[in-house]
């Protein structure tokens, strides 16, 4: 079986590998290079704990005090697009503990096998940055803290152990913490890595199972006799397969509208910042939860992240944004002093869905095209379960009952009619 796969990120090379040591013949396209955008500059976390819809209890009042401060954690550019605001309203009626919760432990199911698969990966010969010291969150408000600690049901279900640490117990987890704070929930089966040195890893290890990686490859016509695709192409180069899957992050709705299903994915702008060498030494990932930003310690280096901007697809850096990020630690961390100059922030789209779920399965309308996208904040939290998932659906190993709750029909109405496009077109 030979299989196309557009988009060279997380979820596009998890795919194609999963696909490729199973004896399918692989060619991945991207736009620009492989492993760029949120694939390079995310916080590299591998965080079930985490792994919440977006949409939950309080994030339409949060948003509105937000909207008043540029400085803040959420910004959503005000638009008129009708398309804009289906998906703002989509999002808010997903607000709301019952569908939070579901979609929660549908993310658990998915990922449940994440640090099995990634220790698959090191005994494939696959090379990356990787920690395995737990997660820290923590917490200057006690309202807060508790509020997360009366919710911690399903995370106990899954075996992930939160520890409760009240106040300056917290340093039993991170000694770097600040006296003082309210206290935090500490995950110790929590993982980081480096994003970045996983994609390089996982390009290398496709190639050599035979594996093509095709790059500044921008798909933008679909061959298509009736329900199936014969092939893509970019310009002149045409691409041919049995089956495709489109795995292109923030860029997902603009490519599977030429497949004639235009899925509701928008981009939320995140930054990263690295501080090198660190400024201070920690080993733990802490989310500051309060501050919504993320510190990823790596060798030699400190990773900052943080925000999310529903404010079009480019990756412009507001400056106010960054700042306060990096102002962000100090109430939290010993001895932090906000850096007077520090080095370009990079920004990066994260592909978004209302409801705050992936979008994963086949494309309604075809019968041999497929989707990868949606993953939010969570794309190496999720990554590895849904390529291990999809790729056993495409080989027609039945279909995952994991993958159940992010099928792609629940976004889709009607499918476009789309005019066959033949090599003589």
């Amino acid at each position: 079986m030979r299989t196309v796969i557009v988009g060279a990120g997380i979820l596009g090379l998890t795919l194609a590998y999963d696909l490729a040591r199973q004896g399918a013949e692989i060619e991945v396209l991207d736009a620009r290079e492989s492993g760029l955008g949120a694939s390079a500059v995310n916080a590299g976390w591998v965080v079930p704990s985490e792994a919440a819809p977006v949409p939950g209890p309080g994030l339409i009042l949060k948003s509105m005090k937000w909207m008043t401060r540029k400085d803040s954690p959420l910004y959503i550019r005000p638009s008129a697009d009708p398309s804009h605001v289906r998906f703002m309203l989509g999002m808010w009626r997903r607000c709301n503990a019952r569908d939070f919760r579901s979609g929660f432990q549908a993310h658990l199911a998915l990922c449940e096998s994440t640090n099995d698969i990634l220790d698959d990966y090191s005994r494939d010969g696959l090379t990356y940055e990787s920690h395995a010291q737990g997660l820290l969150m923590a917490f200057r408000d006690a309202d807060n803290l508790h509020h997360h600690c009366a919710d911690l049901d399903l995370q106990r279900s899954y075996g992930l152990d939160p520890q409760i640490l009240e106040g300056d117990s917290i340093q039993q987890a991170e000694p770097v913490m600040r006296s003082g704070l309210a206290g935090g929930i500490f995950f110790p089966h929590e993982r980081h890595l480096d994003s970045a040195s996983l994609t390089a890893s996982l390009r290398k290890r496709i190639v050599k199972l035979g594996g093509v990686i095709t790059e500044h490859a921008q798909v933008d016509r679909v061959e298509r006799v009736g329900e199936t695709i014969v092939a893509v192409r970019s310009g002149e180069r045409r691409f041919t397969a049995d089956s495709f899957a489109i795995a292109a992050g923030a860029w997902t709705g603009r490519v599977t509208d030429l497949f004639g299903v235009p899925l509701p994915i928008r981009p939320g702008k995140g930054y990263s910042i690295d501080l090198s060498p660190a400024p201070i030494q920690m080993s733990t990932a802490v989310n500051l939860s309060d501050a919504k930003v993320a510190m990823t310690p790596y060798d030699g280096r400190l990773r900052l992240s943080g925000t999310m901007e529903f404010a079009g697809l480019d990756e412009d850096v507001n400056r106010a944004r960054v700042a306060a990020i990096l102002r962000s630690p100090a109430a939290y961390v010993q001895g932090w002093v906000t850096p007077a100059s520090a080095p370009q922030a990079k920004a990066g789209m994260r592909p978004m869905t209302p409801d705050g779920m992936p979008i994963i399965g086949r494309l309604p309308g075809t019968t041999n095209a497929y989707v990868s996208s949606g993953h939010g904040m969570l794309g190496v939290t999720l990554g590895p379960g849904t390529s291990r998932a999809l790729a056993d659906l495409m080989l027609g190993h039945g279909y995952p009952p994991r993958l159940l709750p992010f099928a792609p029909n629940r976004f889709v109405r009607r499918v476009k009619a789309m005019p066959a496009l033949t090599p003589a077109s």
